[in-house]
């Protein structure tokens, strides 16, 4: 296989594996896999509150973001308030409900870390997450050029 498809098929797949850890957790909660997302983008980002950070961040669609986001707020998981500076930018923060939740995608996510870097060692782990952020930071720079 030619190295940009594999390298563009691994990182599918790895998205793919994510998703696929999540899902229990939507079918134990009645969520969708989106609205499971924004809860853990929420939960795990601490200063990154709005929905635009949401698509900024996780690259989501903004019309799939906005319905996930109306949805979590009518479910009572979820809280918009207006920034006091910007009247049409709004804030999102979970609510104590979605504690359960929180609690299962941090579940999620660290076995999700652990399956993924199985037999890597500490020092390929950190090799990985430098190389990786070398790669984020080429591409958005050429994405602004």
């Amino acid at each position: 296989m030619e190295r940009t498809t594999q390298m563009l098929t691994n990182l599918r797949r790895v998205m793919r594996l994510y998703d696929a850890m999540l899902r229990p957790i939507c079918r134990r909660h009645q969520l969708t896999v989106m609205e499971a997302n924004i809860i853990s983008f929420l939960h795990n980002n601490p200063g990154r509150d709005t929905a635009a950070d949401i698509v900024e961040l996780r690259m989501l669609p903004k019309s799939n973001v906005s319905q996930a986001v109306d949805s979590l707020a009518e479910k009572g998981l979820l809280l918009r308030r207006q920034d006091s500076r910007d009247r049409r930018r709004l804030h999102l923060a979970l609510t104590p409900a979605a504690g359960p939740i929180t609690r299962d995608v941090d579940e999620a996510r660290a076995r999700f870390r652990r399956q993924l870097f199985h037999n890597f060692s500490p020092e390929e782990r950190e090799c990985f997450f430098q190389l990786n952020q070398r790669l984020a930071d080429n591409a958005e720079t050429q994405r602004e050029e």
